[in-house]
């Protein structure tokens, strides 16, 4: 695509010098920590208590810190912050131009529109990789310092591809919250979006009708119980990717046809 290059780089330039790429760094960072500071509770609860981690009167479930818990509530925490801060990122990605006042001289540029928008979804890509790949190895090491059993390579292995499933369909999803960026011209639309479809991804899964919602789709990875969790159904996975090629579409349909004013 003519003029691709030159606008990743130019979108990788403009959030290299943001504030926006360290504080999502130290967003993502929150989940192990808080991961680990659990297992270390469910490990030794009256020592938690004693230090002042967990009040007297809280109850502490039946949970066991292990390897298999740490990362399922490492993944769970993913497939609901992960969401939020997935659709931040493309929020701001598509959406910075429109409250820096630049977005029409972004417009008057010679490259071509389709090759801005695919660049900024490329980008979207490679940030949410990065932030994924620094949950895991965060993760790990945070758990390595908590000094809790049960771990295996086959384990992790599993937990890793689990973790970049859940990444790459929340990401699939992210092209209607640049939309809402791009239309709503600024941050506040495509926010509430993330909001709404979260908030309607949690009351599907209550319905029973996840597997049909596509922002529900992803937590159907994550098993609140610890049980093993199957693989998700085909028609899930079609709906998803419909969603992404809807949203996708609809973002180049957008900025093609955008003016100047």
């Amino acid at each position: 695509m003519n003029g691709f290059a030159p606008a990743l780089w130019a979108e990788a330039l403009k959030a290299r010098r943001s504030k926006v790429l360290p504080l999502t760094a130290a967003a993502v960072m929150i989940l192990p920590v808080v991961d680990g500071l659990f297992m270390f509770i469910l490990k030794d609860p009256e020592r938690a208590k004693s230090m002042g981690l967990i009040n007297t009167k809280a109850q502490i479930t039946a949970a066991v810190a292990d390897w298999p818990t740490f990362f399922q509530v490492l993944l769970m925490g993913t497939a609901i912050a992960g969401a939020i801060i997935f659709a931040f990122i493309a929020a701001w990605v598509f959406g910075r131009e429109h409250s820096d006042r630049t977005a029409k001289e972004l417009l008057a540029l010679p490259t071509r529109r389709e090759a801005i928008v695919a660049a900024k979804l490329a980008l979207i890509a490679i940030w949410t990789l990065g932030l994924t790949l620094l949950i895991f190895v965060v993760g790990l090491g945070v758990g390595a310092l908590a000094d809790i059993p049960g771990g295996s390579a086959a384990l992790i292995r599993d937990s890793f591809g689990s973790l970049l499933a859940i990444a790459a369909l929340t990401l699939l999803l992210m092209p209607f919250v640049a939309l809402f960026a791009s239309a709503g011209r600024g941050y506040l639309l495509p926010l509430g979006w993330a909001i709404l479809t979260i908030a309607a991804a949690q009351i599907s899964g209550v319905l029973g009708w996840a597997d049909w919602f596509p922002w529900a789709v992803p937590g159907l990875l994550v098993s609140l119980t610890g049980a093993a969790v199957g693989p998700i159904p085909a028609h899930s996975l079609i709906i998803v990717l419909l969603a992404f090629f809807i949203g996708t579409i609809a973002t180049f349909i957008w900025w093609r046809a955008a003016d100047q004013a």
